[in-house]
């Protein structure tokens, strides 16, 4: 359908807001299967909770958002009951009416309707700019600027915990020409047990990089203690030994350390990745739209580590095709994404929540090229999944 119109008089054409006017905004709650158990420091999940936020325009197009959480609020304050409901009773009803192109205006509006909550503003904006790009032909990486990448080298977890099948499933990765490059979840257990299972899978798989992701859970003595452990394993990142407000220990920490350190719980504002890059928190920024809040926001805070000398980091909570699809199509827009990304929710998925659009070949996930977020949703393996009906806000 078209929403570009010509003005009488005029050879040059112009948008019809009109059209392009948010009409509905609906929301369901899915828990999807993994194809393992997911192990981290603070829980255990066998299914991901997710979030989908569906905006439909007065002209009938129609846009895919998604909000996701890791074990309800255990990650992070939000959890899927309060995603839905902040969406459902805050943000809609500020957006409804209004048309959808304006991004930056309807962002403000979201800040104004609710403070934090970025899981569920980062849903509803991606499913502006999937409805939008759908409405308008264009991909949604367009609207943020064009791409300059057309796809990254894509990281796997290994998080069961049991250290033979991880090997056994790194090796399987490895001969599909899948990924080459993991990340252990690790700090589950106490740290020399963790060194043990973390130098086991370095020596089955030589010449792949290891990404030690500790989440939080070691103290500034345990990392004085154990840094120097995987730095002899030669992992090539530590991602967030230490809690999420120590910033100042973990800049000690990055100081010291002789391998790349990665920020992640511990920056979700853009004022707490400019402190994290003023401090040195971190060389390394894990980037995430549920941290963000948004994709244009997610694009401020790659700019603002940037700025500080920091290296970019993909970093992903599990998500689907949808939500995989949204961090894309920001990530393609930047100059460098330094560390690729880990978006392999869509694998750890039992079943992906979309039909079409995504691609995982030669160790890459290639960036969807068709309009908006540039997937075909599976509409009915949601509603088989979900908690109930589509939920439509209201005014």
């Amino acid at each position: 359908m078209n929403v570009i119109k010509t003005v009488p008089g005029h050879s040059r054409r112009c948008l019809d807001e009109a059209a392009l006017q948010i009409d509905r905004i609906e929301t369901l709650r899915v828990d999807a299967p993994t194809v393992r158990a997911h192990k981290l420091s603070n829980t255990e999940l066998s299914q991901k909770a997710i979030v989908i936020v569906r905006v439909t325009l007065k002209d009938g197009a129609v846009g895919y958002g998604e909000g996701s959480t890791l074990g309800g609020p255990r990650w992070a304050e939000e959890s899927p009951e309060s995603i839905q409901s902040t969406i459902e009773t805050y943000l809609a009803p500020a957006l409804l009416g209004r048309p959808a192109n304006r991004f930056e205006a309807l962002a403000a509006l979201m800040a104004k309707a609710a403070t934090r909550n970025t899981a569920a503003k980062a849903a509803v904006e991606s499913a502006l700019y999937d409805a939008v790009g759908q409405s308008l032909n264009l991909p949604a990486a367009q609207l943020l600027g064009g791409r300059v990448h057309d796809g990254f080298e894509v990281i796997w977890a290994l998080a069961s915990g049991d250290v033979d099948q991880e090997i056994e499933e790194a090796q399987a990765k490895l001969d599909a020409r899948e990924h080459r490059r993991f990340k252990v979840k690790i700090g589950l257990n106490e740290p020399r047990a963790e060194i043990a299972r973390l130098a086991k899978i370095a020596e089955a798989l030589p010449g792949c990089a290891l990404i030690a992701d500790i989440n939080q859970a070691w103290t500034l003595a345990q990392c004085n203690r154990w840094i120097p452990a995987l730095e002899e394993i030669g992992v090539a990142l530590i991602e967030q030994p230490l809690p999420a407000g120590e910033r100042a220990n973990l800049a000690r920490i990055a100081a010291r350390s002789t391998v790349p350190v990665m920020i992640d719980e511990g920056a979700f504002s853009l004022c707490e990745v400019a402190e994290a890059g003023a401090v040195g928190a971190g060389t390394v920024l894990s980037l995430k739209l549920v941290k963000s809040g948004g994709m244009m926001e997610l694009k401020r805070a790659a700019g603002i580590a940037t700025a500080h000398g920091m290296e970019l980091y993909g970093g992903c909570l599990l998500e689907s095709g949808i939500g995989a699809a949204a961090h894309l199509a920001v990530f393609s827009t930047l100059p460098e994404l330094h560390w690729g990304t880990e978006h392999f929710g869509p694998r750890i998925l039992a079943r992906d929540l979309t039909l079409s659009g995504l691609t995982f070949r030669d160790f890459r996930i290639e960036c969807p090229t068709g309009p908006g977020l540039g997937v075909t949703v599976d509409e009915d393996y949601l509603l088989a999944l979900a908690d109930g009906h589509w939920r439509v806000a209201t005014a």
